[in-house]
């Protein structure tokens, strides 16, 4: 795969959104990110601090998890944590409900979420907020759509007033994780439709989806991708909306030990993928591509002072400005043990 030899990148500065002692913040990329001008609001999940060693995620599976929100208002400079503690545990609590249809998806206060029971096969439930996340609609039931089960993470994209595509994970004839798929509704979401498998089925796993709308018939997709001890992100093209794939590339041969793709648009047409790196050095990073994603730019290292591989799943948006806004979770050898959710606030000239 061809590259570019060069792309001029500045990283303006690193943010901490969110770090208590004790308490252990992650995985962006489950929740999702949305942004309205300089108005960004970004999920997350919190748990409990536990050194479970060197190969596992340091949180403690006995105690429960919390869902998280975190606001800025100036472009990622500063933010405000909300702790929506009514939400905690709510697909767990409270009955699902049938989706009640004739939502506008292009309301300008407008966001969907996707959240799972289980990562492997669900089941999972739909949320959505018409003022900018302050609340949100009670759990919706997806279907399953004849799969052992669907483990959504928050990825979609809006294609008209009732016209919105999910892009998840399902798990596979075995059970297993998993493969990536892709659904439509159009009618406001009173029914979803499958629309396709994004690849074919994998020995090992294709997850988290990461799509982006390059043209009015044009999609990419970046996937999460293993096989064995091996771990990449491939890219998949649709050039008749969603209806079939092709395997484009792969954006990134190796992301150390697995991490999903955040993939935006930006201004100037060029698309922005970004990942965390679960191998030494630890660290965050970006590549470009001028070209619709058909070549990718060499690695920039948005920062490379991790302390264990426990990082990433990264999600990321564009200011008015120009500058790009990425979250992710983290981990330094100066802040402490406890993992925390971070932003990188960069640019990247012409």
């Amino acid at each position: 795969m061809s590259a570019f030899s060069q792309e001029s990148v500045a990283v303006e500065r690193h943010v901490m959104i969110y770090h208590e002692p004790g308490r252990c913040g992650g995985w962006p990329a489950n929740h999702g990110i949305w942004s309205w001008g300089n108005e960004i609001l970004v999920g997350f999940a919190v748990g409990y601090h536990m050194d479970l060693g060197p190969r596992r995620h340091a949180f403690d599976p006995e105690r429960p998890q919390e869902d998280r929100r975190a606001r800025s208002l100036d472009g990622g400079q500063t933010w405000a944590i909300e702790a929506l503690a009514a939400e905690a545990g709510l697909v767990r609590e409270r009955e699902a409900r049938d989706w009640p249809g004739s939502v506008d998806f292009t309301h300008p206060d407008f966001a969907l979420r996707v959240r799972m029971m289980d990562n492997h096969v669900g089941p999972s439930f739909l949320h959505y907020s018409c003022d900018r996340g302050k609340t949100w609609e009670d759990p919706f039931r997806l279907p399953s759509f004849d799969t052992p089960g669907i483990a959504g993470r928050t990825d979609y994209l809006v294609n008209g007033k009732r016209d919105c595509m999910l892009f998840l994970t399902a798990a596979k004839s075995d059970s297993r994780e998993g493969r990536p798929l892709c659904l439509r509704t159009t009618d406001g979401g009173k029914s979803w439709q499958f629309v396709s498998w994004i690849g074919p089925e994998p020995r090992g796993w294709a997850i988290m989806p990461a799509s982006v709308r390059l043209t009015a018939s044009d999609l990419l997709v970046a996937v999460r991708r293993r096989e064995g001890a091996m771990h990449w992100l491939s890219a998949y093209l649709s050039q008749d909306n969603g209806q079939n794939w092709e395997h484009l590339n792969d954006p990134v041969a190796d992301v150390g030990r697995g991490n999903p793709a955040a993939l935006i648009k930006l201004a100037d047409g060029r698309l922005c993928l970004t990942y965390g790196v679960r191998s030494r050095p630890f660290r965050i990073c970006a590549r470009l591509s001028r070209d619709r994603g058909r070549t990718w730019s060499g690695e920039i290292v948005l920062r490379d002072d991790g302390a264990a591989f426990d990082l990433g799943y990264t999600r990321s948006v564009q200011r008015p400005d120009g500058k790009i806004v990425t979250v992710y979770y983290f981990t330094d050898a100066q802040t402490g043990p406890e993992r925390y959710i971070a932003a990188t606030i960069w640019g990247s000239g012409q």
